[in-house]
């Protein structure tokens, strides 16, 4: 009996040992099992924070008294506030938060210091960019608190500044407005990349890969014929969540959808040429799915989907250039929840069509090295 075991125990160690060499002996597979834990932390050190280091915000202030500029001051010097810019009228105000300069716009009234120095209420007017949620609310709480602490210094507490809220885009500042809109790309960019991926990681292992090359097909060709299905499949998804989103969950579509559909399928272009790519580099699918998890996560983190741009380390801020996912999610919340048409968001299109004119012809150089 003893001597059975001892057989099974050795015959499980040399299983062990055989699957270790397996994925030891390849330079690829050390660094896919070291190198993604190490940047995702790093990343999520970095980018996955709630935090506002920083409140950018403009001033409207129609009482230029001893009174705002003591309470405006005090913003400025909090080490946490810092004034974009001093608004002349409050047509102004639309610029600066459409431009997401700001997350805020201050308005102080005319008789501002009248109300203060009679003792009376003075509203204060709060103004926040409702497409990101969390911003809003942060910036609204941080401007609440500095007026809590003025108004201990005036009146011992009493609340004498009173913080009136607006919030454009987003009036009741429901949260999953802006992440339902975001899902759009999100669930597209995981979809659309592993499609393409798989692609020719599948005839691979199947075999039907050497049979392309007695084909007459040219690498553009068989390069057109995968990127299509998964560009079609992920606009489908896309008008799922779209659909669902506004007839289930009300989210009020503001913009149009034609807009949407564009926006959407040089989103998927630049994203299939990805995954093309890592589909001719890859030796089976296996690698694919991990080279597919290695970039996914970075890229969602890099989008601005929960985390704003602006408060990530300035290096990543550059990265994020190169992550076509971030201006598709800005695009589609503007068309969501702003209205923005086709001018609005076109800037946002230029690194969709940069980042598609260098993946798509590097996947056809790779196929045809592939193919010849």
């Amino acid at each position: 009996m003893k001597d059975i075991l001892l057989l099974h125990l050795r015959r499980i160690l040399f299983m062990i040992r055989k699957e270790f060499i397996a994925i030891l002996k390849d330079k690829k597979s050390r660094f896919i099992l070291i190198g993604p834990v190490i940047i995702q932390t790093l990343l999520f050190g970095y980018v996955a924070t709630y935090n506002l280091d920083e409140v950018s915000y403009a001033v409207l202030d129609g009482s230029r008294s001893r009174y705002s500029a003591d309470f405006l001051a005090k913003l400025d010097g909090s080490g946490i506030f810092k004034r974009a810019a001093t608004l002349e009228n409050t047509e102004q105000t639309a610029e600066w938060i459409d431009s997401g300069k700001v997350s805020a716009v201050i308005v102080i009234q005319n008789d501002f210091a009248n109300r203060l120095a009679r003792g009376e209420t003075a509203p204060l007017q709060v103004i926040t960019d409702g497409r990101n949620t969390m911003t809003s609310g942060l910036a609204s709480s941080y401007i609440s608190q500095a007026a809590a602490a003025y108004n201990r210094e005036l009146a011992g507490g009493k609340e004498l500044i009173k913080i009136e809220t607006r919030t454009w885009y987003n009036p009741n500042q429901i949260s999953r407005w802006g992440f339902l809109a975001a899902l759009l790309p999100m669930v597209s960019l995981t979809q659309v990349m592993m499609l393409a991926g798989l692609s020719v990681a599948r005839e691979r292992e199947q075999g039907t890969f050497d049979q392309l090359l007695v084909t007459p097909l040219l690498p553009m060709e068989i390069l057109i014929g995968k990127a299509v299905p998964p560009i079609v499949t992920g606009l489908f998804q896309s008008m799922i969540i779209l659909g669902i989103s506004v007839f289930w969950f009300g989210v009020a579509l503001q913009g149009s959808l034609s807009v949407i559909i564009i926006t959407m399928i040089l989103f998927l272009f630049s994203v299939v040429g990805i995954g093309l790519s890592l589909s001719a580099v890859a030796k089976n699918m296996q690698q694919v799915m991990v080279y597919n998890f290695f970039l996914l996560l970075p890229m969602m983190l890099l989008s601005g989907m929960a985390t704003p741009v602006k408060n990530m380390p300035e290096i990543l801020q550059y990265v994020t250039y190169i992550n076509p996912m971030r201006f598709a999610i800005s695009a589609v919340r503007r068309i969501y929840l702003e209205g923005a048409g086709f001018s609005a968001v076109a800037p946002d299109y230029i690194p969709l069509i940069l980042v598609a004119a260098v993946t798509m012809p590097l996947a056809a150089w790779m196929f045809k090295h592939k193919l010849s």
